[in-house]
């Protein structure tokens, strides 16, 4: 049972009596169905959007500033040091999760139930 099912349950029998019997209240809680908002779907979506935005702005990702190099033996200039730009990364991310938290919450803001006052 959701949510949803119990608030119309309560309500129907709120309309036949002005007293709600607390054991099939409870009964009806012990049906709910329990739920969970973090899934697997929803892990690999949110996986893929920050793999893509950093992908996206992959030039911001690296302190260029930050580069060491070195003259090897034969002569080749090789990367000996870089320091990633971890603060950049962590606002992209926290980007994208804000974007899922702002769904998330109209989604259970249009379904709450608000009680109606009498």
């Amino acid at each position: 049972m959701k949510k949803e099912n119990l608030i119309e349950q309560l309500n129907a029998a709120k309309a036949l009596s002005s007293q709600v019997d607390i054991d099939k209240v409870v009964e009806l809680i012990k049906q709910l169905e329990p739920t969970s908002l973090f899934n697997q779907e929803l892990a690999d979506e949110i996986a893929n959007k920050i793999e893509s935005c950093l992908d996206n702005n992959s030039d911001d990702l690296v302190d260029l500033d930050s580069a060491e190099f070195e003259l090897n033996y034969d002569n080749r200039i090789e990367l000996s040091r870089a320091e990633v730009n971890v603060s950049e990364i962590m606002e992209h991310i926290v980007a994208i999760i804000d974007n899922f938290v702002s769904v998330d919450d109209e989604e259970v803001s249009s379904s709450e139930f608000t009680p109606s006052e009498d």
